[in-house]
């Protein structure tokens, strides 16, 4: 995928801002959909105005590069599902897919969304990866009226973080999400730590930002219900570079299981600094959230890193598949390993999740061109996936909110593995969907 020029100081920026931005009609490059089909398959030419453009913003680059990683190799094959059309109410488009690279920078991540916005005339926005990247995206659409779905985002982070307040009515009308949320996450630690015996004492490292926020206030109080003691020693700043204050603190309160959610550099830098000072010694659970999904982020961590454990929003494991491409969840990871040599990545599923929901919801639309028509076919849309079953409209505790479909976290572990990759990936619960198989049981963390 063709990348945008980096720009600097995208750093802290207002709400206000972000929408602003998104407004500006700045140039960009963009990835276009080139299809491959020879004359005879395509059913006729076609006009610009009959194209459907759908837009897709990930990090592709900068310290959440790992969610975008496999999305280039999505993308293709979300072209090849398209590459024939779509016809919806009797009418006959051509698919055009645009890819944006938000460079892990929500000010770069509401600019992109607004070129695709005003500069590409595009009818869905495709979002995922972190509130950095899904939320000034979602923010932009919401401005433009363009019907916006995203995912990978911890759902209180999008609906919460974005304005809206608790027990208040829905202020979005053109921004969906299906992802987990703090509730997903409890549920797979309650089920996938009384594997190892503990003191129960939960040492929890939480950055200041959306994630770590949405962290504190929902899931501590739900730990805290299921019977453990958490040790909490206030937020701090993405890209600390000393740790050993908090450090410190899990030592001092005998914190045998540490629960973090940093950007990925902010853990290597962190864990190495634990394993100089004797605290992965003391701890016999560390578990990740935000870092720690792939292969590439537990190798930063060396000698260190297996048996971290994490939580999987996708594995090839998953006994789903994607309707727009016909693939398995075993097929996909198994392609683009074999297409670009790189061990399965998690965000493969999620993205793909992305697509399929496209094609429905255009589908259901009645007309792929009326943006309010799409907006209201999300209300009631219900997919598979090989993320699972998403339904919006459902009700009951997988519609938390009216814009949210929740997705499980299933409880697993990084290991040693034979083959061509050193460290693997295995589910040790399925709290959050049964049907997902169960590979092995929690290891204690051997420090």
């Amino acid at each position: 995928m063709t990348e945008e020029a980096r720009t600097g100081g995208d750093n802290a920026i207002s709400r206000r801002e972000l929408l602003k931005r998104a407004g500006i009609g700045a140039g960009g490059l963009v990835v276009a959909g080139a299809f491959a089909d020879p004359i005879w398959a395509r059913p006729r030419s076609f006009d610009a105005g009959s194209t459907i453009k759908i837009g897709f913003v990930s990090p592709l680059s900068g310290p959440l590069g790992g969610f975008g990683e496999g999305d280039p190799y999505i993308i293709g094959l979300a072209k090849k599902g398209f590459a024939k059309g779509l016809t919806v109410g009797g009418t006959h488009h051509q698919v055009q897919i645009i890819g944006k690279d938000s460079q892990s920078s929500p000010a770069t991540a509401a600019r992109v969304a607004g070129q695709l916005i005003h500069n590409d005339g595009i009818d869905l926005m495709l979002t995922t990866s972190t509130p950095e990247v899904v939320n000034p995206v979602a923010d932009a659409c919401e401005a433009a009226g363009v019907p916006c779905v995203g995912t990978v985002d911890p759902w209180e982070s999008f609906y919460f973080g974005r304005g809206a307040k608790p027990g208040g009515q829905n202020p979005f009308r053109f921004s969906f999400l299906f992802s987990f949320g703090t509730q997903q996450f409890a549920d797979a630690y309650t089920h996938l730590w009384p594997q190892v015996k503990t003191n129960k004492h939960v040492g929890v490292m939480y950055p200041n930002d959306t994630d770590g926020n949405a962290f504190r206030s929902s899931l501590i109080p739900l730990l805290k219900k299921a019977g453990y003691k958490v040790f909490d020693p206030g937020g701090y700043q993405d890209g600390q570079t000393d740790y050993t204050s908090l450090i410190a603190f899990y030592k001092k309160h005998n914190c045998e299981i540490f629960h973090c959610a940093p950007i990925p550099p902010d853990f290597t830098t962190l864990w190495k600094q634990a394993t100089q000072q004797g605290y992965t010694k003391m701890c016999k659970i560390a578990q990740l959230a935000k870092t720690g999904l792939f292969a590439s982020q537990i190798a930063a961590s060396g000698k260190q890193g297996p048996y971290l454990a994490s939580g999987a929003y996708w594995s090839p494991a998953f006994p789903y598949s994607s309707p727009l491409t016909g693939l398995s969840s075993k097929r996909i990871g198994d392609g683009y390993t074999a297409k670009t040599g790189r061990q399965w990545n998690q965000s493969l599923g999620s993205s793909m999740s992305l697509f399929d929901v496209a094609e429905a919801v255009l589908k259901k639309s009645g007309n792929p061109k009326d943006k309010n028509a799409v907006a209201g076919a999300f209300k009631t849309l219900n997919v598979m996936t090989p993320s699972g079953r998403l339904h919006w409209g459902a009700g009951g505790k997988h519609n938390p909110v009216p814009p949210v479909v929740t997705t499980p976290i299933i409880g697993g572990q990084w290991v040693p593995a034979k083959g061509k990759f050193p460290l693997d990936f295995v589910l040790c619960e399925h709290s959050g969907d049964p049907n997902v198989p169960i590979q092995s049981r929690l290891k204690p963390y051997p420090g």
